[in-house]
């Protein structure tokens, strides 16, 4: 059983580390295919749609909907590993985890099917409320709920159970810097303060989320 349960662990958290690593890879490929695109309205994205690749775009979407599922997992793993003192700080966080990839999933999984193809096949009726381009669309708010507010709280009941479990450094630091990076991107979403969100849910959380993986993967190896 515990074999099973660290090579779940490992998988997980391996291809949480993959995920972003191909975010990043992709963010630099939108950069050079696409100039930086602001949202004014839905005709002007069109334009900007039809005008430019989108293979990046998507490829990063697909492999956002990966990261939701095996955080979750990674999270689900955790909790068995948990002491009985820390066990309700594991499981709160692995409902937030839930939730989170519900959100993350729900969003994206738009994104790629009925958002495309109802770009594809030009019906755009009521679109800006689901387009992940919108600032202010239904659709990116359902994500900011589970990306800030989610991930956020779910990392930070998983900070504390690690303190409590002596779990290594690595995974401490990187559940806190996950934690800080969510919440305080939510809120600048909130308050509409862009480059706020941009450095917290992009720079922060992206190295957050990268050194919580490397470490787990180091930590279960050892396990």
């Amino acid at each position: 059983m515990s074999t099973l349960k660290n090579n779940i662990a490992l998988w997980s958290a391996r291809i949480c580390f993959l995920s972003f690593i191909i975010w990043i890879i992709s963010f630099v490929g939108i950069a050079f295919t696409s100039p930086l695109f602001v949202w004014s309205d839905l005709d002007h994205y069109l334009i900007f749609y039809s005008s430019h690749s989108q293979f990046f775009a998507y490829f990063a979407k697909i492999w956002m909907i990966l990261f939701s599922l095996s955080f979750l997992v990674l999270i689900l793993v955790w909790q068995e590993f948990s002491s009985q003192n820390s066990k309700i700080l594991s499981k709160i966080g692995g409902a937030f985890a839930l939730l989170f990839a519900i959100c993350s999933s729900f969003h994206y999984f738009i994104q790629i099917s009925s958002v495309r193809f109802a770009l594809n096949n030009g019906k755009i009726s009521g679109l800006e409320h689901f387009l992940q381009a919108n600032p202010t669309s239904f659709s990116s708010s359902v994500n900011m709920l589970g990306w800030g507010l989610f991930l956020g709280l779910s990392s930070l009941f998983l900070f504390f159970e690690s303190k409590i479990n002596r779990r290594s450094k690595g995974v401490r630091i990187g559940f806190l810097i996950v934690a800080v990076s969510c919440i305080l991107g939510c809120f600048s979403y909130l308050l509409q303060i862009n480059i706020g969100t941009f450095l917290f849910i992009n720079i922060g959380l992206g190295g957050g989320i990268i050194l919580l993986s490397i470490s787990s993967i180091k930590q279960f190896k050892k396990i």
